[in-house]
């Protein structure tokens, strides 16, 4: 073997040795630059669209599709009816704990051809009347046999039945009545809401193309027998949230 041979073989072989050792280096550096391209969770979301509904903190933006947005705090002085119907640009973070509820940071209205800002987060994020999941399957579903079957509700303090809608509109206010059937289709009798939280009234906007839900309700007083047996009105709830299931 020449000298110029022995030369080159030292010469790979401290290569060999420098990469060997250098290798975990390498893929701990590529490692870790792959996690910092990610988005961290809960990180920095943004959402542009037309608002389709708007009730007090919450509204829903289509492209924010299986979000709904909450607001805490005021929008120019309004609560989130002001963005029905206005082109957006929203950017959000997601609640802990609750994967459905994007938290809006900044929401800006398109006015022109230009964004203008009305809102900037300030306050931290309160749900007095939210219902998540694991909270709904805690309302044990309600079966009413009658309007004279009193006890079927009377001793309970929150149920989930199903129904039909009934929504009147007076001096800028709405009520709500739920109609619930018998198995047969056949009306027992109705509901009357007392109160309707601004969950349950976002969602039945937002469901707007249907008017039978399951309704999360508060059991109340039961109307009297006399009235009850000539209007078939058995009782009196606060609406807590409607949905489909």
């Amino acid at each position: 073997m020449t000298n110029g041979d022995k030369l080159w073989l030292c010469f790979v072989s401290v290569l060999a040795l420098i990469l060997i050792f250098s290798s975990p280096n390498l893929v701990a550096q590529e490692s870790a630059a792959a996690k910092s391209s990610q988005a961290p969770a809960g990180a920095g979301q943004e959402f542009e669209g037309t608002v389709k509904v708007g009730v007090g903190k919450y509204f829903y933006l289509p492209s924010a599709k299986g979000f709904d947005i909450v607001v805490q705090g005021s929008i120019e002085g309004q609560d989130a009816s002001f963005l029905g119907g206005k082109e957006v640009r929203v950017k959000g973070e997601l609640l802990g704990g609750e994967p459905s509820v994007l938290v809006a940071n900044s929401i800006e209205v398109k006015e022109g051809a230009v964004y203008r800002n009305v809102f900037t987060r300030t306050e931290s994020v309160t749900l007095e009347d939210h219902l998540d999941l694991k909270e709904r399957a805690e309302f044990p579903v309600l079966t009413i046999k009658g309007y004279d079957r009193n006890k079927d509700w009377e001793g309970k303090d929150k149920a989930k039945i199903f129904g039909k809608l009934e929504k009147t509109e007076a001096a800028g206010s709405e009520s709500y009545k739920i109609v619930v059937y018998d198995e047969k289709g056949k009306e027992l009798g109705k509901i009357l809401v007392d109160q309707a939280a601004d969950f349950a009234r976002y969602y039945i906007k937002k469901l707007r193309l249907f008017d039978r839900f399951w309704f999360y309700i508060k059991i109340k007083d039961t109307v009297d027998w006399k009235t009850r047996r000539q209007t078939r009105e058995l009782f009196h709830a606060d609406l807590l949230f409607a949905g489909l299931y």
